[in-house]
């Protein structure tokens, strides 16, 4: 090992003696700003990671629909499976119809899904918590849990729906009475929007109750793992032409305003975030210019023995990079510690503040997410210790500067 490294890890971490101060300061204040970025980025691209997993799951890799309707969908169906990269593809319909329970009426997003494709295209069955996929058929239905709660429905409840097809029926004197559906399922997908307010039912179902016939709305599409959505959106454009009036959207096209959103919000905490790191790099330089000028005696007797400027100044240069590393792996560690019992942490702070229904209706998830992307946090790491060894550049300039007669004069 060079004299110099063996001398700068001596001055930080000295044998037989209590951690110095200055040293414990200046690890403390790295290892702090790297906690906190890690946590920052890490929810935000928690956020970020559940939002995009929850679009593929419930929408599929890459969505086709109409301006209308779409008239033919066995063909669309066949043309769409038919595009190199489409693992399976299913139909849909959805919309918003009024349901009933026990007199308390609630207005859900209703989607039907095609149960003999559903499964190869969109996870829905993982959802779902009581019940079981397998019991839906057309005079059935299943529930968001929050929905079933405000509604007060359980499995066996029987719910009417009213579907808007009423409203033109009133206006040709006809009645329709509304449609008696029996609850076999609750699931939770566990993002607050979607737990009280989607409805799933059978495709013929939902096409029964907006008058569709065999038309539908759409169709979700899987694609190959590690394939390019918007290039198989662009195929799958090209195989259906334009003689369905239908256009193929990847999900990162369909998103692309919310997903430019999530990420400048996360450059910006990260890049604001980081003043944290320079700050505690002011300190690191502050401290080793401290020590310069109490060891300038030492530094005057290192040059009068041989040692090099170079040397001498990469004695200093080396203290900085040993606390940006130091405070690093301490940072890693506070700042995974956190993330591991942050639900913990925030469910007893909302239970202190009773803000447990705000912290819901507002950020729209049961809990805190957290997705720790190994690029986010190899850039964390690289920053906190080449700004801490950077800090150590200009008392290692000034130690460098001093000749060693002057030094060895001081008092």
């Amino acid at each position: 090992m060079p004299w110099y490294l063996y001398l700068a890890l001596k001055q930080l971490f000295p044998t037989g003696r209590k951690f110095p101060f200055f040293t414990a300061i200046s690890v403390l204040g790295v290892a702090l700003g790297v906690a906190l970025l890690i946590v920052s980025i890490s929810v935000m691209g928690g956020f970020g990671h559940q939002i995009r997993q929850m679009i593929v799951d419930t929408q599929g890799d890459v969505q086709v629909r109409a301006n209308g309707l779409i008239q033919r969908p066995d063909d669309l169906l066949q043309r769409v499976e038919g595009v190199p990269g489409v693992v399976a593809a299913t139909p849909f319909a959805e919309g918003v119809a009024m349901m009933e329970f026990d007199q308390k009426p609630a207005f859900p997003v209703i989607q039907g899904i095609d149960i003999t494709r559903v499964d190869k295209v969109v996870p829905l069955r993982r959802y779902v918590r009581i019940g079981s996929m397998d019991d839906l058929d057309d005079d059935s239905v299943i529930l968001s849990a929050q929905l079933a709660i405000s509604l007060g429905a359980r499995i066996g409840s029987t719910v009417e729906v009213y579907s808007p097809l009423l409203l033109e029926k009133i206006k040709n004197d006809e009645v329709m009475l509304p449609r008696e559906l029996q609850v076999v399922g609750i699931f939770e997908i566990g993002h607050q929007q979607l737990d009280s307010s989607v409805v799933l039912v059978t495709l013929r179902t939902m096409q029964d109750l907006y008058g569709l016939g065999l038309s539908i709305h759409g169709i979700n599409v899987k694609i190959a793992p590690k394939a390019d959505p918007d290039a198989i959106a662009r195929k799958i454009n090209s195989a259906i032409g334009a003689q369905h009036n239908a256009v193929a959207r990847s999900w990162i096209d369909a998103n692309q305003d919310f997903l430019f959103v999530l990420q400048l919000e996360k450059n910006m905490i990260f890049f604001l975030l980081t003043f944290i790191i320079v700050v505690a790099a002011f300190s690191v330089t502050s401290s080793l210019l401290i020590s310069v000028v109490r060891k300038t005696r030492e530094i005057g007797l290192l040059g009068a023995l041989g040692g090099k400027p170079r040397h001498v100044a990469a004695c200093f240069c080396f203290q900085g990079f040993f606390i940006g590393l130091t405070g690093t792996a301490v940072g890693l560690l506070l700042g995974f510690g956190f993330l591991h019992v942050r639900n913990d942490l925030i469910r007893v702070f909302t239970q202190l503040t009773g803000s447990e229904e705000v912290l819901a209706r507002f950020y729209q998830f049961a809990e805190l997410p957290s997705y720790s992307d190994p690029r986010d946090i190899t850039l964390i790491v690289v920053a906190a210790i080449v700004i801490s060894t950077l800090a150590g550049l200009l008392p290692a300039w000034r130690a460098a500067k001093l000749k060693p007669v002057e030094a060895l004069r001081n008092e």
